[in-house]
């Protein structure tokens, strides 16, 4: 081991410590971080209305405090971004994060305190460099350059006191100018709000540079790196970087992509890391690298709660703490930050696989799913029936969405299309759709008895769509890059109709 590498395990042994206690003390250490914020919050207007100073249980806070979404907090938000002070969080809030996650069509200002900041997001970037070298003490990551791909806007005024920008930006704007050293591209590409223009001048700067690591949204990295190696004319990314070693990722499933990334980073030592990471907190790290659970991030100034997904839309749900969550149950997340939300549903949905310690995985959102003939069939169930379709196929797909078929004059029953874009197709259409549909039914019983001779559900519909469809359908919505996703499921056919009609004006 190197000195540098004993000093890292050094300095990383204290926190290593203190994340292992999560495993005997998670219901102390989620308590000590609710208590923390209702005593830094209780002389805001928020803390006054909900008497956060004679809060003294989570029983009681629940019992006071409503579950909300966005629109609940909306006209609080502008009043911050007009410079009103002691709103949610005390002081004067600076920065807002526009969210690519949006409520009835409309964008997200997310705020980011200076606790949020310092207590979440970067804390959350500390510990999985922590974590990555308790798991590799031997690794070489800090001998090169992070390369980051994040959002594409640049800081905006929202008013005369406070900024907007993707979270990445501000994470940037807010960093140390030591970080500057061990990442790339410089801040002024990294800004750059074109995304086709970024990915032209990160390529130009980087390639020249020792990369190590990745980090950022699997799907745009992808169009990235396939940029660089059309510039460069190499067969595969070691070529350009061979020190690579570690690829950071999050915002969406990784199963799609990862055997694009096999094939175009050809190495059995790389490695790969889930986070969980958006514009509301940082949540949860893959600590274990034979695992794609993650770890649940007790001291992050975010206590958690949670509400089985089946009751996820009601007015007044049932909420239940860490300590009482069951495995295998899918839940809503509802959050209380150092940010100023307060019991605020994130609109994502999880599902425990440990509670000792609590490891978790995103199974899909709560406005995501397909539930047009009472089949409830989640983004879990797609991913993992999708990826056990490719490995029977050969198949690789680039990217996927799917929605209901409704019943008609010429559809006596229901079904689902999907629409999928390959890299690779696979060898059999028809046995592709045989083992999805089948995957799916051994997964979801609902499906399954929808699916039972055909009774409401027939056999999916799916259509390979052609190259370029869903890049072209995310440029037309102005949603490339970044933290932008494409959405994998809806109960409705927005999407679908959408990209039929790019699809079908490539084809002409």
């Amino acid at each position: 081991m190197t000195i540098l590498n004993s000093l890292i395990n050094w300095i990383n042994y204290k926190r290593i410590y203190e994340i292992d206690l999560y495993r005997e003390h998670a219901a102390d250490i989620q308590q000590e971080v609710l208590f923390n914020l209702l005593n830094a919050a209780k002389n805001t207007e928020w803390g006054e209305k909900y008497d956060y100073a004679n809060t003294k249980t989570w029983e009681q806070y629940k019992e006071k405090v409503p579950v909300g979404r966005y629109e609940t907090i909306e006209p609080l938000i502008n009043r911050m971004i007009q410079g009103d002070k002691n709103v949610l969080w005390p002081g004067i809030m600076k920065w807002f994060a526009k969210s690519s996650g949006t409520t009835n069509a409309k964008s997200k200002f997310i705020p980011v305190s200076r606790e949020s900041l310092d207590d979440c997001h970067f804390r959350g970037g500390k510990d999985v460099l922590a974590i990555y070298y308790r798991n590799y003490p031997e690794a070489s990551l800090l001998s090169g350059k992070s390369l980051t791909l994040g959002g594409s806007h640049q800081m905006t005024n929202l008013s005369n006191k406070a900024y907007y920008g993707d979270l990445s930006a501000i994470m940037i704007e807010n960093l140390p100018f030591w970080t500057d050293f061990h990442r790339t591209p410089p801040t002024e590409i990294a800004l750059i709000p074109e995304f086709e223009e970024k990915i032209s001048q990160i390529t130009k700067t980087a390639v020249t540079e020792n990369v190590t690591s990745l980090a950022g949204v699997p799907s745009w990295f992808m169009v990235l790196l396939r940029y660089i190696l059309e510039y460069t004319k190499k067969s595969n990314i070691l070529e350009v970087w061979p020190n690579l070693e570690l690829f950071i990722h999050g915002g969406i499933s990784f199963d799609p992509y990862r055997e694009q990334y096999k094939r175009i980073i050809p190495s059995a030592k790389m490695n790969y890391m889930e986070t969980y990471n958006a514009s509301e907190g940082f949540f949860a790290i893959q600590d274990d690298p034979s695992s794609a659970d993650m770890l649940l991030m007790l001291d992050y100034g975010v206590f958690y709660e949670f509400i089985p997904s089946s009751n996820a839309n009601e007015d007044h749900p049932l909420t239940i703490p860490l300590w009482d969550v069951e495995t295998g149950v899918n839940y809503a997340m509802v959050i209380s930050t150092n940010g100023g939300l307060w019991r605020y549903m994130i609109g994502d949905t999880v599902k425990f696989s440990s509670k000792n310690p609590y490891k978790l995985r995103i199974t899909g959102r709560t406005k995501h799913f397909i539930n047009a003939f009472g089949e409830e069939v989640i983004i879990d169930n797609a991913e993992r029936a999708i990826k056990e379709a490719c490995l029977g196929t050969g198949a690789i797909i680039s990217d996927y969405t799917a929605g209901p078929i409704f019943m008609s004059e010429s559809q006596s029953k229901g079904a689902h299309q999907w629409l999928i874009e390959f890299d690779t197709q696979p060898s059999d259409i028809d046995k592709f759709t045989t083992i999805l549909d089948q995957k799916l039914q051994d997964l979801n019983s609902d499906y399954e008895a929808k699916r039972h001779r055909n009774a409401t559900l027939e056999r999916p519909h799916v259509l390979i769509v052609t190259d370029g469809t869903f890049m072209e359908w995310m440029r037309e919505r102005g949603k490339i890059g970044g933290q932008n996703k494409v959405p994998r499921l809806s109960n409705n056919r927005d999407y679908l109709d959408g990209l039929l009609r790019i699809h079908e004006s490539l084809n002409k």
